[in-house]
């Protein structure tokens, strides 16, 4: 991919434009964790160390797994609100709290392009990730620590479907609470402050114990993944209007986005023409059960990506019948899955797209014994 420079030069291999504004490293300077996370993502989006330009390490204080494990979390939560800022400053996404009426309570949010729900007769794609300590903008954290942004992070999918004149929907279903007290310490830590060196880095060595407490309070309308899809799909992607829709679901995204299409059945078949799910972990029998409708509404919208030794593409064999196609994502890893089928996913979504079909499902009653017994009778 070719992304052109703030100086007005044209560098290949690179997705991120290489500016000290949108650095990593800039950002953690904003912190007072500088001295723990000399890091930065290099020219190929690979998180490497400043001075030595080696990988991540783990066990950074020799034998200390409790400590090593809290500075992971640490990092993890820095790359959060990192790819946050992406979103906004990268790729031009619009911020969106939840549930709209309420400011005064801890709310998750969503992310989307400005359009998204005004553009008229252009494409909408809606991103569901996994389930786990990702949020928004993330495919898999540990992908992004150990291969780099490219692999872990969404976004250059997301800058692919806004090349491809796709508006964006990067919803955040892993939000569902917030804890009290590390929030109020970790925002202490990310603000920029005029306070001694001593007293910052007795707060990093506060945050990096493990002596707190869980103070855990559920977000409304986002309590859990199915509940923030729910949300966002009521009060958002189904009031756009003249939009064909388009997911792309990983993992656990998979289970939630059936139970989305059972619970708005007639809206989701109606605006969604295709669904690309990676390694999904939905369950057909138990989620539909038998209903006809929806089985035959999947087989014809929804195609599936799942980690097989086979070459991408590939007809992946599977244990159980599948309902709809399922081919090789080109990796046996589950967190490189999404980015491995990235170019894959975009090729089915643009002959979908083009090949549409319409199915007619018309809401009629199941027509039992008795109602037969009533029309011979009549």
């Amino acid at each position: 991919m070719e992304v052109e420079l703030t100086d007005g030069n044209v560098k290949k291999e690179s997705w991120l434009p290489v500016t000290q504004e949108l650095s990593f490293q800039k950002f953690i300077e904003q912190s007072d964790l500088l001295e723990e996370f000399k890091y930065d993502f290099n020219e190929k989006a690979e998180l490497r160390h400043t001075e030595t330009q080696s990988p991540f390490v783990f066990n950074y204080y020799e034998n200390v797994l409790e400590r090593n494990s809290k500075r992971y979390q640490a990092l993890g939560r820095l790359l959060e609100q990192y790819i946050y800022e992406l979103l906004e400053k990268l790729c031009k996404l619009q911020k969106v709290y939840i549930p709209q009426e309420v400011d005064k309570e801890p709310r998750s949010f969503f992310f989307m392009s400005e359009g998204a729900l005004t553009n008229h007769h252009s494409v909408v794609l809606v991103l569901l990730q996994d389930q786990g300590v990702f949020r928004a903008g993330q495919w898999s954290q540990q992908a992004i620590i150990h291969h780099g942004l490219h692999h872990g992070s969404q976004i250059p999918c997301i800058q692919m479907a806004l090349q491809a004149h796709y508006d964006v929907i990067v919803l955040n279903p892993n939000d569902n609470f917030v804890d009290l007290k590390m929030e109020k310490e970790w925002k202490g830590l990310l603000k920029q402050s005029i306070e001694s060196p001593s007293l910052k880095m007795a707060q990093a060595e506060s945050f990096l114990s493990f002596q707190h407490p869980l103070q855990g309070l559920p977000k409304r309308c986002s309590h859990t993944p199915e509940e923030h899809v729910a949300y966002v799909w009521d009060h958002f992607i189904s009031r756009t209007e003249g939009k064909d829709v388009s997911f792309i679901v990983h993992g656990y995204g998979g289970l939630v986005f059936m139970d989305l299409l059972v619970r708005r059945k007639w809206e989701v078949m109606s605006k969604v023409y295709a669904v690309a799910l990676i390694d999904s972990d939905h369950h057909v029998g138990h989620q539909l059960g038998s209903d006809g409708q929806l089985l035959a509404w999947i087989k014809h919208h929804c195609r599936e990506w799942v980690t097989s030794p086979k070459p991408l593409d590939k007809l992946a064999a599977t244990v159980l019948k599948k309902e709809f196609p399922v081919v090789s994502a080109g990796t046996e890893k589950h967190s490189l899955a999404p980015s491995s089928s990235l170019q894959s996913i975009f090729k089915y979504f643009k002959k979908a797209l083009k090949a549409k079909t319409t199915i007619t499902f018309s809401q009629v009653p199941i027509e039992t014994r008795s109602s037969t017994k009533r029309k011979q009778s009549a």
